[in-house]
């Protein structure tokens, strides 16, 4: 699910950045802060960030003693990609092993789907490695498929999921 929220950041511009026309300085602001936001990956709470929409607030600047440099809280809005508990995803596969599959979907990179999620199918190794069901149907790298109930753990820089 999509969901659209409003967060407090600290945005750090530094002395040498400083200008005293106020839109040079709302521009260095921006700037900065799509550079912060684009470092963190996913909270739990909020999920994946994906872009940021609005600055909605610049608080005053507050001067760091030792560095000179600028500490603005800011208020801004920005869109997130957190999947629910049961909510059918879709995701391509990337990568076969003998115990199961890690597929993309969206901003998630390495979410691994367990062969036990998937008991219609059986391992095929060789050098490009399928799972294969009775009826022939394949799950092999770059196919799509529909996946639910998977474990999330979320890290700051690097969205990890698993499960199954």
């Amino acid at each position: 699910m999509f969901l659209k929220v409003q967060l407090p950041w600290n945005v750090i511009i530094p002395a040498e950045s400083l200008d005293t026309k106020g839109l040079m300085l709302q521009k260095s602001i921006i700037i900065r802060l799509l550079d912060d936001f684009s470092t963190k990956k996913a909270t739990k709470d909020l999920g994946y960030f994906l872009a940021v929409t609005t600055l909605d607030h610049i608080g005053e600047g507050k001067v760091r003693q030792h560095t000179g440099d600028v500490l603005f809280p800011v208020l801004f809005s920005c869109v997130t990609f957190k999947p629910l508990r049961g909510e059918i995803l879709e995701g391509v596969v990337h990568k076969i092993l003998k115990h199961g599959v890690f597929l993309r979907s969206g901003p998630i990179e390495n979410i691994y789907l367990s062969n036990q999620k998937m008991s219609d199918y059986k391992y095929v190794p060789g050098e490009n490695p399928i799972f294969m069901n009775d009826k022939l149907s394949k799950i092999e790298k770059d196919v799509v498929v529909r996946f639910s109930d998977w474990d999330k753990v979320y890290r700051g820089r690097e969205g990890v999921s698993g499960g199954g």
